[in-house]
């Protein structure tokens, strides 16, 4: 954890150079046994139990409105998660330039306005936009 903080969570994960109470809370309580066992492919270069593991066939089956969040710096490849939205019966997408994987606190007003925006157009009828 010592090597993983600066050099890789502080870019990936949460951008900001002091982190918000319950992230530092969450990353406190985690159980990194737990995390390896399960994690698929990683960036620790571990594979899991998780590893093979693939939904991708079953998104069609999501037919509630669905916002699909990606980021620039988010180890989840913000084009793979556009892609998602597509694949979802009502999916949106929203992307968030300068967003981590928290980009609700790393780009928080982008990730806010969208989602702002997702709950609003849920609430008129609206199926899927992509911000």
């Amino acid at each position: 954890m010592e090597l993983l903080t600066p050099n890789y969570y502080m870019e990936h994960i949460c951008r900001l150079k002091e982190w918000p109470d319950p992230v530092n809370r969450a990353f406190a309580r985690l159980n990194e046994e737990i995390y390896v066992l399960m994690q698929g492919p990683s960036e620790f270069g571990l594979s899991g139990r998780l590893e093979k593991w693939d939904r991708k066939a079953d998104l069609k089956n999501i037919s509630v409105p669905t916002l699909i969040v990606g980021a620039k710096y988010d180890t989840m490849d913000p084009t793979h998660m556009k892609w998602m939205s597509t694949q979802v019966q009502n999916g949106s997408y929203l992307y968030c330039p300068n967003g981590s994987h928290m980009d609700m606190w790393d780009d928080q007003q982008v990730y806010m306005t969208g989602l702002i925006k997702f709950l609003k157009g849920v609430n008129e009828g609206k199926k899927s936009v992509v911000f």
